[in-house]
């Protein structure tokens, strides 16, 4: 295994990332619209305090994967999990979708399901002698894809419209799909028989890629002392503790969480280094980088980075959010190359090294 510890061959200076030809002044980098006010900070803190112990009540720890969860619902964007099976994955996204009392589908992905199976389709009616559409389990407030890998890349692709445009087309018509709208898709990394690797377009879609590791003995035993009390019971679903319209509120006042444009230029230089990194990480490093991030990542740490924010109560963004996404941001947009795969080369611990080469402001 590659050593990347090691010294490596490097510039004695490498030059620092370039900064953007037009750099935005720091009264320009404010949101155009109005700064949240305390109020409605209070408000927001409150609903993610009745989130957060309504899922906590089913869920056992994974309290990374309900953090994850959040700023991909409150960011407007879209989560990839991957996990071996049994970590309750299907658990956190019906939980999630009861607390905040919204419509939830699951749909289970295999080799033969049709991209008409999750969007809809017109059916012929014969009383009326005309067809009717009949929309498909997407269009829900959560939608969760299990196992997306398993089904073929024709179906993959019919994702690509409801997650990009928040609509879908249905004989040439279209349906706007509703709001909020969050797609939880999952994929487990040790089963590879009938499943298709997912296209770097569609990664790309996803805002986040979380690993969903496995459980503490301690939260093993509370699990089964939670299954044995009932509150595991597949029938038992957590009363919807907020509205929709609190969701929107919390995707509101997070698009106005004030990003310095120190923060903007950061983000900017990270994913510059990706795309870049010999000068920054040595040649011995950046052979492993098949292909860096697109601008995707930056929109990606951009709207993140004001939900996590917003998570932790304040209203600016500040550098230590940007690192603490850096992993679920760019690990699934940093490719490597199957060198690095032959020789165990993780993309998280190219992304530290990309992160520790970039001054932090």
């Amino acid at each position: 295994m590659q050593d990347l510890n090691a010294a490596s061959p490097q510039p004695a200076a490498p030059p620092p990332p370039p900064a953007p030809a037009q750099a935005p002044a720091p009264a320009a980098a404010a949101p155009a619209n109005s700064a949240p006010t305390d109020a409605e900070m209070a408000r927001a803190s409150e609903v993610l305090r009745i989130i957060s112990t309504s899922y906590s009540a089913k869920m056992v720890g994974q309290d990374r994967l309900r953090t994850s969860l959040l700023v991909s619902l409150i960011a407007g964007g879209h989560i990839l999990l991957e996990s071996v099976p049994g970590l309750a994955k299907t658990t956190a996204a019906s939980t999630l979708a009861d607390t905040v009392k919204a419509r939830f589908k699951r749909i289970q992905c295999t080799p033969d399901l049709l991209p008409s199976d999750i969007t809809g389709s017109q059916i012929y009616d014969a009383a009326t002698g005309s067809f009717r559409t009949v929309l498909g389990p997407v269009h829900a407030n959560f939608v969760l894809l299990d196992e997306i890998n398993r089904s073929s890349a024709k179906t993959q692709s019919a994702m690509l419209e409801a997650m990009q445009e928040h609509q879908t087309t249905i004989g040439g018509e279209i349906h706007h799909l509703p709001k909020p709208f969050l797609v939880i898709a999952t994929q487990n990394p040790i089963e590879q028989e009938g499943t298709y690797e997912l296209p770097e377009a569609q990664m790309d879609r996803f805002l986040l890629k979380e690993i969903v590791e496995y459980p503490s003995p301690a939260e093993e035993l509370e699990v089964l002392s939670r299954i044995d009390s009932g509150v595991l019971d597949p029938d038992r679903h957590v009363a919807g503790a907020v509205s929709l319209d609190d969701v929107r509120l919390l995707q509101d006042v997070a698009s106005r969480i004030y990003v310095d444009a120190a923060i903007r230029n950061y983000i900017v230089s990270i994913a510059y280094v990706t795309r870049n990194p010999a000068p920054y990480i040595g040649e011995e490093r950046a052979r492993f980088i098949k292909y860096g991030a697109s601008p995707r990542a930056s929109i990606a740490f951009l709207q993140a980075s004001r939900a996590l924010a917003l998570l932790k109560g304040r209203s600016h963004v500040l550098p230590e959010d940007i690192r603490e996404l850096r992993h679920l941001v760019l690990r699934h947009r940093v490719l490597l190359t199957f060198e690095a795969d032959a020789e165990g080369v993780r993309s998280e611990e190219i992304i530290d090294q990309i992160f520790a080469s970039v001054p932090t402001p």
